[in-house]
């Protein structure tokens, strides 16, 4: 029996039973593979026929499984992409929503930031609704308010509509960013979790830069309407991929738990193992009582809670997402007077560098990209910091202040290629890993809001922030980054090339050490 006969017999179930395959004959196809495998091999009269009969099946079954996994993570991916636009949306519209409906700076700074109490409520709920209706139902919750929230922004004529679309559209993404990490990370092989991991983030800056080109040819309104779509190609895209195995096993639902698994494997792969382990932690979480905040305070989750929130933290109080949030603004003030393209340059630079860190996370390793992202942030904030500095002290119509302009714009593409080489996406990824699964909803639930609340609180004080002094506040986001390095040095162990089963093993829940 070919490897395409036995994928052939297998039947396509229910869409809402979350895999693609039913695998009731999976061992008796299997073992008839195997059989003819051997059969073949003993009759064949030369070693290349051999390994022809042996490696070709086994090569195809690898790729069919990759596919598979990148597939479902391509699909999901659309919620990441839906985040940068969202996070995006504020830099290329402000002046005309300014003039449009006559708001005055506060009131803006108000709609850009209160997209953040919106997440923080989605994160508030987002492990529940995780477990509850599952990743991928979830990521539906997750896509309807998306829309409404769209719509209502597009045709506001006053905050009443802005505040509440952008309400809506923060709940919706407070949900997409737990759900997100936590079903790559449970789906992924583990010598691919690092970067499919980072496909998170990849999506969340290929979204801003779609907002950020777009902002420059059309309206606001406009571009409101085109953040429905997204969302509107995620929902429909759930149906063709896989649910989490490790959901399904904690559901109970063994039949789907393994079809799931192994789809995501590839068919002629031998799933026993991992699907062991799998079901071996979840009957161990399953034993526990129910997690509270109380439960939280033990010594052994103290260490995995400090580095999955403390980098979360970190990584806003940067102040990262208040000069993505209005980086237009920071580029006029600079002197640089195409900022609105400038900006959309600051974009390209984004997701060309977090392509790129998303090739070296399970190469380079966690630990060692946190520490150079930190080390660069630190250096870029400063040199925009001096730049500032210096700028204050020329005259507009001088060529140093143009100079400075430029220099300002180099400060800044520094800044974003560093912080996207590790800090922009291995927060999340080091996140969905480190947590042991008798907390991952609670903690998972706490992290996503500490995130949101940080960001609220940047995003909010930005504007008003530069208008008090640029040099103070990219002084104060340079201390905060160096301060990132140290904490990344000190404490952040390296997690590559572990399962996640492994890893919720391992004594660093127990005595905080590296893994």
């Amino acid at each position: 029996m070919s490897f395409r006969d036995e994928s052939e017999d297998h039947k396509k179930p229910l869409l809402h039973s979350g895999s693609w395959y039913k695998l009731g004959s999976r061992q008796s196809s299997i073992m008839d593979s195997r059989q003819s495998s051997t059969i073949g091999s003993r009759e064949s009269s030369t070693i290349g026929s051999r390994q022809s009969s042996i490696t070709s099946p086994t090569a195809q079954v690898a790729r069919d499984g990759y596919i598979s996994v990148m597939l479902s993570v391509l699909i999901v991916a659309m919620g990441p992409f839906q985040f940068g636009y969202t996070t995006a949306y504020t830099s290329p519209t402000q002046a005309d929503m300014i003039e449009d409906l006559d708001l005055s700076l506060s009131e803006f700074s108000l709609f850009g930031s209160i997209v953040n109490v919106g997440a923080m409520v989605g994160a508030i709920s987002s492990g529940h609704i995780a477990d509850y209706f599952g990743r991928k139902g979830s990521l539906v919750v997750a896509g309807i308010p998306n829309i409404i929230g769209w719509l209502a922004i597009s045709f506001a004529s006053d905050t009443t509509f802005l505040y509440m679309g952008r309400l809506l559209g923060g709940f919706g993404v407070g949900i997409i960013s737990y759900t997100v990490p936590i079903y790559i990370a449970e789906i992924s092989p583990q010598n691919m979790r690092g970067t499919l991991g980072s496909v998170n983030q990849l999506s969340v800056t290929i979204g801003s830069l779609f907002a950020y080109f777009l902002g420059m040819f059309v309206s606001w309104r406009l571009l409101a309407i085109i953040g429905i779509l997204p969302c509107a190609l995620l929902i429909p895209g759930l149906l063709f991929i896989p649910e989490s195995p490790r959901w399904l096993a904690k559901m109970g639902r063994t039949e789907d738990f393994e079809s799931s698994l192994q789809v995501l494997r590839g068919f002629g792969t031998d799933i026993s193992i991992e699907a062991s382990e799998i079901k071996t932690t979840v009957a161990l979480a399953s034993k526990r009582s129910t997690i509270t905040f109380s439960d939280l305070q033990r010594k052994r989750y103290w260490f995995p809670l400090t580095i999955g929130i403390g980098l979360l933290i970190l990584r806003q109080f940067t102040g990262i997402n208040g000069v993505l949030f209005y980086a237009s603004s920071i580029l006029e003030s600079a002197g640089v007077s195409a900022s609105n393209f400038a900006t959309f340059i600051l974009g390209l630079v984004q997701v060309i560098s977090t392509g790129v860190s998303t090739w070296l996370a399970d190469r380079a390793g966690r630990r060692l990209l946190l520490i150079i992202s930190s080390s660069g942030m630190t250096l870029s904030l400063i040199l925009v910091a001096v730049i500032f500095y210096l700028e204050g002290l020329v005259s507009e119509d001088s060529s140093l202040y143009t100079m400075f302009g430029i220099l300002s714009v180099v400060g800044l593409v520094l800044l974003v290629i560093t912080f996207a080489l590790g800090i922009g996406s291995l927060p999340w990824v080091i996140m969905s890993e480190i947590f042991p699964a008798d907390i991952k909803v609670l903690a998972g639930s706490i992290a996503i809001m500490a995130n949101w609340l940080t960001t609220w609180v940047v995003t909010l004080t930005a504007n008003l922030l530069l208008s008090w002094s640029s040099v103070g506040t990219f002084t104060i986001y340079a201390t905060v980054s160096a301060f990132t390095l140290v904490f990344v040095a000190l404490w952040v162990p390296e997690t590559k090339g572990k399962t996640l089963e492994e890893m919720q093993r391992s004594s660093m829940y127990l005595s905080g050490h590296s893994i």
